[in-house]
């Protein structure tokens, strides 16, 4: 058994939050046309206030800090935060688009032992990445940022959300993350604005293309990571969880609110009000969230993907209901087999509604 899987074994076991995201802002110099953030700021947290939060994270037993936007560099603050961070012994992996770092920043990172920068890149071709940031220029100060991070030796990944406008794009994008000597992930799902507006889900990769990137070979283990936690040897799949959020993790928001997930939008307290430990421990919405096994599903736990899904509560949630099924994941799972899902049988398709479109008529009977 590995380390980090033994650890996550030990904080599900004893209700640790081993892994927390925390946006420290929403405002950001790029504007994707993909992203489900308000890029207004409306009130977002102090350094003092982030560092409390992080003192209490640190007490509750958090090891791995996520520290994103937004662009987090947008704060004047944002090193300050991260030699916090560091000074509690975080193991911190930071989120960002890359545009303001510089020899400076990526020294700094390096001497603050941030374990890793996560890049979004869209395209290797500019007009292609620059039209969806809606910022010229903006991939080439990023792979130039990406740069000065290798000649720090920093551990870089390249994010790459797969889209209709960059589609075409992905091998070339994977062939830039080669040239430059950095880790490159592919992610084909594009989540409703935590408003609930729906209108960027036009924006997904049209069903039929997917195949093309689930059966690709280079691609093994990057395409729709599972996030739920190992099942115990010997456990009945129907008896595992099915995500970590809310177990052994959690997302905090510019504006010191407490989400099971960046994507699982249900308020479960406000840090500003009260202590991260009352929150984790006695949260309502999280002892729901805890409550669910996979047996508890509506339909999904009578469909033949459930053990393999990578399923998204969050993404039930915003389509309804966190116990049902989420659209984008049963697509997935049939474009990744070619056998429909029990959602899909439920509703009367052999195949999935078109991309951004999500069936609400009843079951037949």
């Amino acid at each position: 058994m590995s380390l980090l899987h033994e650890m996550n074994e030990k904080a599900l076991t004893y209700g640790v939050p081993l892994s927390v995201h925390i946006d420290v802002t929403y405002r950001c110099n790029e504007r994707c046309g993909h992203c489900y953030l308000d890029h207004d700021d409306h009130g977002e947290m102090t350094t003092v206030e982030i560092k409390k939060i992080l003192d209490q994270l640190a007490a509750a037993g958090t090891f791995f800090l996520t520290l994103s936007g937004g662009e987090v560099f947008l704060r004047r603050d944002f090193l300050e935060l991260v030699a916090y961070a560091r000074k509690l012994l975080f193991n911190v992996k930071v989120k960002t688009n890359a545009v303001m770092i510089r020899e400076f920043e990526a020294q700094e990172l390096r001497r603050l032992g941030v374990e890793q920068v996560q890049i979004s890149i869209y395209s290797h071709r500019a007009e292609v990445h620059d039209g969806i940031t809606r910022l010229p220029g903006s991939l080439a100060k990023s792979i130039r940022a990406i740069r000065f991070l290798k000649e720090q030796r920093i551990k870089v990944t390249i994010a790459n959300v797969l889209m209709k406008d960059n589609f075409e794009d992905y091998k070339g994008t994977q062939a830039l993350a080669a040239e430059l000597g950095v880790h490159y992930t592919l992610d084909p799902t594009v989540t409703p604005k935590m408003d609930g507006d729906r209108s960027v889900l036009g924006l997904r990769v049209l069903g039929d293309s997917l195949p093309t990137v689930f059966h690709d070979e280079s691609l093994v283990g990057d395409v729709a990571a599972y996030c739920a936690p190992p099942p115990a040897p010997g456990e009945d799949i129907l008896d595992g969880y099915p995500c970590s959020a809310g177990h052994t993790s959690c997302y905090i928001t510019p504006y010191a609110e407490v989400f099971p997930c960046v994507q699982f939008p249900i308020v479960c307290g406000n840090l500003r009000e009260e202590k991260f430990e009352d929150v984790w421990r006695n949260a309502p919405q999280f002892h729901e969230v805890r409550g669910i096994r996979a047996r508890d599903l509506t339909t999904c736990s009578g469909c033949g993907h459930v053990g393999t899904c990578s399923r998204c509560p969050g993404l039930a949630y915003m389509e309804g209901d966190m116990r049902g099924p989420s659209t984008a994941d049963c697509e997935k799972s049939f474009y990744r087999t070619g056998i429909p899902s029990e959602n899909m049988r439920r509703l009367g398709l052999s195949a999935p509604l078109p991309a951004g479109l999500v069936q609400i008529a009843s079951a037949p009977a």
